[in-house]
């Protein structure tokens, strides 16, 4: 296989339509909040619009994969942005807010394989793990400046928000035409519902007979099921022990995760190679136990610092657990159809995550009382992978 430059045209370009593409994503999230606040929708709409976003992942799930396997990658980026597209599209439209916002979630699901998928077919070796660590760096860059204007752009003009989103969007199409034209991974796939559906199955059947790969699985599902918490934790964390009632607040502080967490995802391709992904797990522990020291505080200058070092602690374990899963993903069946497991396990998470989130809330407990359980949780269960993956490495 060829030995493409991390910097390759190739590179940029998706490093690029990424960038656009995740800017818009979370800046979308914050102008739909702003819409569904000012249209006085319920407290609990808030948790129902990010499900929204994620059931696309879940439902679609056994299709992704193989879409991104199918075609050449940079073509399957491409339609997925147009869906997003469309999706700002129609609340630009007063559709429902979260229709559209569904139709976002359906092109990120079908983007998400292929964007991962297209890096094994690019680059190889350690290689493959700094080309993970430049594509969440771009992600979490995108993060960091999407959160920003989401919030702030939302506190002063709703409309205006959603316009920026459409723009971003449209920019990642554009990206997306200068992406190399790979050979499709597996052109003869078949179309029909039931065929796809059993691949799936068999690609399922093969991740849960490869107990490293499946335990690397779990960890990436922990880590977005836990991000996705947090996000709503420090939305009602601001208001409950700051006192601040905005968007931008909780914008800020997502966008400051971010940063820790380009810091971590560079920390680990330099000190992580492929073949000892699992030393990364530790950071993971860590993560929870910082969680708990964040709740129980209520310094904003100390929340920037807890939050940066907890984004580094992710940074550091996503990474290099993404990588392996690519790597062995490819050389079994087709990055694209493994990644699309991958999807469901973590959106799965993400869901089940927010349901226990919900229900504690609907329980009326405290802020500080579900943060503090939430990143016990997260410590215990991701000690309980290492020793997991400990055991296999053993055996």
């Amino acid at each position: 296989m060829k030995q493409h430059s991390l910097l390759s045209k190739g590179m940029v370009a998706i490093m690029l339509a990424q960038f656009f593409s995740a800017f818009a994503d979370n800046a979308i999230f914050y102008a739909i909040l702003a819409l569904i606040h000012n249209l006085h929708y319920p407290e609990w709409s808030k948790s129902a619009l990010q499900i929204s976003f994620v059931v696309p992942f879940v439902i679609f799930s056994p299709f992704v994969g193989q879409f991104a396997d199918t075609i050449s990658k940079g073509k399957a980026m491409m339609i997925a942005n147009s869906i997003k597209l469309l999706g700002v599209g129609c609340i630009c439209l007063n559709i429902n807010p979260f229709v559209g916002y569904f139709l976002v979630g359906v092109g990120a699901a079908a983007y998400s394989p292929a964007k991962y998928g297209i890096l094994g077919e690019l680059t190889s070796g350690d290689n493959l793990i700094k080309a993970n660590g430049l594509i969440e760096a771009s992600t979490i860059t995108a993060i960091l400046l999407g959160s920003l204007a989401g919030g702030h752009i939302a506190d002063l003009s709703v409309s205006a928000s959603l316009l920026t989103c459409v723009f971003m969007f449209g920019l990642a199409v554009i990206a997306n035409f200068f992406i190399p034209k790979l050979p499709a991974a597996r052109p003869n796939i078949s179309w029909q519902f039931m065929s796809m559906v059993k691949d799936f199955a068999n690609t399922v059947n093969i991740i849960f007979n490869n107990k490293h790969l499946l335990y690397t699985l779990l960890g990436t599902s922990l880590f977005w099921g836990a991000g996705i918490t947090l996000r709503f934790l420090l939305i009602s964390w601001v208001p409950a022990i700051l006192n601040i009632n905005d968007n931008a607040t909780p914008a800020n502080l997502t966008a400051v995760v971010a940063i820790g967490i380009v810091i971590g995802a560079g920390l680990a391709s330099k000190f992580i190679s492929i073949n000892n992904t699992s030393r990364c797990i530790p950071a993971g522990i860590m993560m929870g136990i910082a969680v708990i020291v964040f709740t129980l505080q209520s310094s904003i200058i100390l929340s920037y610092i807890l939050l940066i070092i907890i984004g580094a602690l992710g940074g550091f374990f996503l990474v290099p657990l993404n990588a392996f899963i690519q790597k062995i993903g490819k050389n079994l069946m087709g990055a694209g159809s493994v990644i699309s497991v991958q999807n469901l396990s973590e959106y799965t998470a993400m869901m089940v995550m927010l349901g226990f989130y919900s229900f504690a809330d609907a329980l009326n407990l405290s802020i500080i009382t579900i943060g503090v359980s939430f990143g016990s949780l997260l410590a215990i269960v991701m000690f309980l992978l290492w020793l997991g993956l400990r055991k296999n490495a053993t055996n």
